[in-house]
């Protein structure tokens, strides 16, 4: 059975995709950009401030599924420039601690709304 999982917390899909499904124990949840939830706005600044939006909004996504942040078993990070890579870690081993899921990371020709960085994940339920 799937579930659709929705969040005022997070913001809204910008196309005909759900902020994550529920499926066999996981949640699959789709790529977070860094969009403020309670203005719908981008969030202006660098990888570090742009990163930081992004993993609030998959905090959300996981807390209305009933999971969590440290229930993270994989994601995958899409950067506009890899140079941002160290200032990207530097701020997701905040979020992810020794928890440490498995990741990919690529760099992308371009981001929805040319962000800087999109990352999505797979989590426990």
């Amino acid at each position: 059975m799937l579930e659709i999982v929705e969040t005022k917390d997070a913001p809204a899909p910008i196309g005909p995709y759900s902020q994550a499904i529920r499926a066999g124990g996981l949640i699959f949840l789709s790529g977070q950009i860094p969009i403020d939830p309670a203005t719908g706005g981008l969030v202006e600044g660098d990888v570090s401030t742009q990163t930081t939006q992004v993993l609030k909004n998959i905090a959300a996504v996981l807390a209305a599924a009933g999971s969590s942040v440290s229930r993270v078993v994989k994601t995958t990070v899409f950067l506009k420039n890899l140079d941002d890579f160290a200032k990207f870690n530097q701020v997701y081993a905040g979020y992810f601690g020794e928890t440490r899921p498995a990741r990919s990371t690529v760099q992308a020709a371009r981001l929805p709304r040319e962000v800087l960085v999109e990352v999505d994940a797979i989590a426990l339920a």
